[in-house]
C-alpha cells in the first residue's frame, strides 16, 4: 500500500470515528418517532414538492439523517420524512410492507402521488424491497441507496446471529429475490458506494446492478460507511439525483456527476466494459 493510499485511509478512520462519536451524542434524540406535519392540500408535483422519505441501517435511527435532513430542506425540500423501522425488525420483508403502509400515509397526508426515499445501509435494502416486490415502484419516483449491500456483506460473522444481518449475507432468501427480474420497474435507482466502506465486504456489494432496473452507481472516494449520510459531497449528490429526470435504460450502470470532487470530472462506466474512468466523486 502506498503512502497516499495509506494516508487516505488514516483520513477516512479518523473521520469514521469523529462521526460515530458525535452519532452516539445524538442517538437518544431519534429514538422516538418523528413529530407528524398536520395534512397539507394537494399541490402540483414538482421535485421541490414530492416528499423525500429517508430510512436509517442496522441498529440505528433517524438521528443519522440530521445534516442530511438540514441540507434538503434548505434547498426547497420542504416536506422530508425521517422513519424509524423498530429495533426489534427480525425480517426484511416486513420492514418493507411497513415501510410500504407508511408510504402510502405520507401521500395520503400530503396529497402528493410520489415520494423520493433516501435509504443508507439495511434502509437501502428494505427500500429496495419495497419498490421490487411489493409494488411501490408506483409510488417512489427516485430511490437512492447509500453504502447498501445490494449483492451481501460478508463482514461480522459473529453478527448472523440476528435475523436481519442473515438477510444481507449473499446468497440469502432476500437478496435471492431481488435479483429476480423486476420487468417494468418505474423507480429510478441512484446507489452511491464507497471504496473505503469497511462494512461492505467486498466494497463492490454497494452497486447496484441489474438488468431490469434504471440504475446510476456513483462511486464516492476517501470516506467510510458512517460518513456516506452525513459528508457535504454526497448530500449534494443526493440533491443532483433527486433532482434528476433523465431517464436512462434498464441496466445502464453509470458512475456519474450526481456527487462532485473540486478539480474531477464525472465518472461514467459502460455497462459491456465496466471500466471506471476519471471523475468518481471523492473527498480529500
Amino acid at each position: 500500500m502506498e503512502f497516499a493510499e495509506v494516508t487516505t485511509l488514516m483520513k477516512a478512520t479518523a473521520l469514521e470515528l469523529a462521526i460515530l462519536t458525535g452519532h452516539l451524542v445524538l442517538y437518544p434524540t431519534g429514538i422516538a418517532a418523528e413529530r407528524r406535519s398536520s395534512p397539507e392540500p394537494p399541490a402540483p408535483l414538482s421535485p421541490a414538492r414530492r416528499p423525500v422519505v429517508l430510512l436509517h441501517g442496522f441498529v440505528d435511527n433517524r438521528s443519522v439523517f440530521l445534516l442530511l435532513r438540514r441540507s434538503l430542506t434548505r434547498h426547497g425540500r420542504d416536506r422530508v420524512e425521517s422513519l424509524n423501522h423498530s429495533p426489534l425488525t427480525r425480517d426484511l420483508r416486513a420492514a418493507a410492507a411497513l415501510l410500504g403502509r407508511r408510504v402510502e400515509e405520507i401521500v395520503t397526508r400530503t396529497g402528493a402521488t410520489e415520494v423520493d426515499i433516501v435509504g443508507h445501509s439495511l434502509g437501502g435494502l428494505i427500500a429496495r424491497y419495497y419498490v421490487q416486490r411489493l409494488g411501490g415502484d408506483a409510488r417512489v419516483r427516485t430511490l437512492v441507496t447509500l453504502g447498501t449491500p445490494h449483492s451481501g456483506t460478508t463482514v461480522a460473522p459473529l453478527a448472523d446471529a440476528h435475523p436481519l444481518v442473515r438477510q444481507m449475507r449473499p446468497g440469502s432468501g432476500v437478496l435471492r429475490e431481488l435479483a429476480g427480474p423486476a420487468p417494468g420497474c418505474r423507480t429510478r435507482f441512484v446507489s452511491f458506494w464507497s471504496d473505503l466502506d469497511q462494512l461492505m465486504s467486498p466494497v463492490e456489494t454497494a452497486r447496484l446492478d441489474h438488468p431490469d432496473l434504471l440504475v446510476r452507481n456513483v462511486r464516492v472516494s476517501g470516506i467510510g460507511h458512517l460518513a456516506l449520510p452525513v459528508h457535504p459531497t454526497v448530500a449534494a449528490g443526493v440533491l443532483e439525483a433527486l433532482d434528476a429526470n433523465d431517464p436512462e435504460a434498464p441496466g445502464a450502470r453509470t458512475d456519474g456527476p450526481e456527487a462532485r470532487r473540486a478539480g474531477s470530472e464525472a465518472r461514467r462506466e459502460r455497462p459491456e466494459a465496466r471500466k471506471e474512468g476519471p471523475g468518481a466523486a471523492s473527498v480529500a
